[in-house]
């Protein structure tokens, strides 16, 4: 199945990020953001548990996708392998672990300096979830 595919944007990076369930769709976000910096193997040398919450969906995974890119910028943290996710529909919150690796050993092409609302969507069609993101680099 697609993870994710990248869309032509004028200025920014527009991405979706596909699923079987609603996690998965959030878990392929975070490897379209990713990949959206750099192409680099990422080592799984470093765990970290992060949880974060939303007023609904579309707020849980800025909020989600804002906690990745939080952890680059103050940490110098990339995401390798994310695991353990659960989203609580219900209450719009999220638990997961991330694998990974500091960025000193990987060769970034682009800098994404935020998450933006432009654009997103967070939907069920049929049997797959789809989210919509544009990140402003």
């Amino acid at each position: 199945m697609l993870k994710f595919k990248f869309f032509s944007h004028t200025a920014d990076i527009k991405f979706r990020a596909y699923g079987k369930n609603i996690e998965e769709s959030f878990k392929n976000s975070v490897y379209a953001l990713i990949k959206s910096i750099s192409n680099s193997k990422i080592e799984e040398s470093k765990k970290i548990k992060i949880k974060v919450s939303g007023k609904d969906m579309e707020s849980l995974l800025y909020n989600f996708l804002e906690e990745v890119l939080y952890l680059i910028d103050s940490k110098n943290f990339f995401v390798s392998k994310v695991r353990n996710i659960k989203i609580n529909k219900k209450v719009f919150n999220l638990s997961a672990e991330f694998s990974g690796d500091l960025g000193k050993n990987l060769k970034i092409f682009s800098h994404v300096k935020a998450i933006t609302y432009n654009e997103m969507f967070v939907k069920k069609i049929k049997e797959k979830w789809i989210v919509q993101v544009v990140l402003d680099v």
